[in-house]
């Protein structure tokens, strides 16, 4: 069959987008396009913050401790359910001494802990850090006065990678392990304040794998010069 000339096709287009039906077609399909691209803006937010509650696990918990140890680090932050995992735990007998760290609710975790059951003598207060980082830095020289090998850390499980691997780096001759505050439901995360606390973790997270990171290269730099230089603590 041969081609229809050029002034038939021309025509015939013009037509076509004369056409009321796909003028229609044209203009709805428009707004089903604005209308996904709106929605998928309203609810990325959402969805972000749905993947972070449900991987806060995976990506910022660590495997949990077993065992005995000779000293629990309660860190302070979220003090009456972390004074709570620790009152279960000396119940158990996970370890027979008690250093609570962090000046915002060490007291506080001190006098629930105390009403608990937990000995009085058997605790030890570091009410000075006010981050993980100075946890870490201002436990250290009282493990080492304990001479204790073996440390169980009690935070919640959002924040236990995080606090393991800082306390690893400030006492490497040391053994941590973690056995943290355990997740509650989806709903009460996502509804109550440990929401917005997941979300802030991933944030601080990487940036302390960064800060950790270059303290180790300062540390290996100085040792290489001659020994100088900072250094992690001894425990």
């Amino acid at each position: 069959m041969p081609p229809a000339p050029p002034g038939e096709v021309g025509s015939g287009l013009a037509r076509r987008s004369r056409h009321p039906d796909w003028s229609s077609r044209r203009r709805h399909g428009g707004l089903f396009g604005w209308f996904g691209a709106i929605l998928l803006v309203v609810l990325l937010p959402f969805i972000i913050y749905a993947g972070a509650i449900l991987l806060s696990g995976p990506l910022l918990g660590a495997p949990d401790g077993a065992g005995t140890a000779d000293v629990m680090v309660v860190l302070g932050g979220d003090g009456p359910a972390r004074a709570d995992r620790a009152i279960g735990l000396w119940r158990q007998g996970a370890a027979p001494r008690v250093l609570v760290t962090g000046r915002s609710d060490c007291g506080t975790i001190a006098g629930r802990m105390a009403a608990g059951g937990v000995r009085r003598s058997a605790i030890m207060l570091e009410c000075f850090s006010a981050s993980t980082w100075q946890n870490a830095e201002f436990s250290a020289p009282l493990l080492a006065g304990m001479g204790v090998r073996k440390v169980l850390l009690v935070t919640n499980w959002f924040h236990a990678r995080r606090a393991l691997a800082t306390f690893r780096a400030q006492c490497p001759d040391l053994n941590f392990t973690v056995d943290p505050v355990a997740a509650p439901s989806f709903a009460e995360i996502a509804t109550g304040p440990y929401g917005p606390a997941v979300l802030q973790e991933y944030p601080k997270t990487a940036f302390y794998a960064i800060r950790l990171w270059l303290a180790g290269a300062g540390i290996g730099e100085a040792r290489a010069a001659g020994g100088g230089g900072a250094k992690w603590m001894r425990c």
